[in-house]
C-alpha cells in the first residue's frame, strides 16, 4: 500500500473517532502535505493547496494541519526562530536536524550512535522517552 493511501486512510480513521469526516479539502491538504517533501510552514502549505484549489481558505488549513499532526501523519517543528515548519511523519524513520543560524537551511540525519545514548540515558535515569527531538545549531558549510 502506498505511503500516501496509508496516511489518507490512518486520517480517515481518526477523523471518524472524531465525528468529523475526510472532505474534499482536507484529503487535497494531506496529498499536498505528503508530495512536498521537506520542511513547510503552514501559509507555504496554503500556496500548494491553492494552485490545485483556489477556494481552500487558511482556516481550513490551519485546522487540518493541527489533526493531521495530532493524529502523526505530520511533525510540527519549530528551528529556533518562532516559525512553525511542518514534515512528514508517518511511514518516515525518526530523523534529527542540523539547523543553519545563518542562512536557515535545515539538514536532516540520522545516527544511531545518538539514538543508543539517548536511550541509554533515559535508562539510567529511569526516564521513559515518549518522543524526542535533536536540533543542533550552527553554520553550514556555505556560511563557516
Amino acid at each position: 500500500m502506498s505511503s500516501i493511501r496509508e496516511a489518507e486512510r490512518l486520517f480517515s480513521e481518526f477523523l471518524e473517532k472524531k465525528k468529523q469526516k475526510l472532505t474534499s479539502q482536507r484529503r487535497l491538504i494531506l496529498r499536498q502535505a505528503l508530495d512536498h517533501g521537506g520542511h513547510y510552514t503552514a501559509d507555504g502549505l496554503l500556496d500548494f493547496c491553492r494552485k490545485k484549489d483556489p477556494t481552500v481558505s487558511k482556516a481550513t488549513v490551519y485546522r487540518s494541519l493541527a489533526l493531521l499532526k495530532e493524529c502523526h501523519v505530520l511533525e510540527e517543528q519549530d528551528f529556533g526562530d518562532g516559525k512553525k515548519l511542518y514534515e512528514r511523519a508517518q511511514g518516515r524513520k525518526h530523523h534529527d536536524h542540523f539547523v543553519c543560524v545563518r542562512c536557515g537551511k535545515i539538514i536532516e540525519f540520522e545516527n544511531e550512535k545518538i539514538e543508543e545514548l539517548q536511550s541509554e540515558e533515559a535508562r539510567k535515569q529511569r526516564f521513559q522517552v515518549v518522543y524526542h527531538s535533536l536540533k543542533l545549531f550552527g553554520t553550514c558549510s556555505r556560511c563557516s
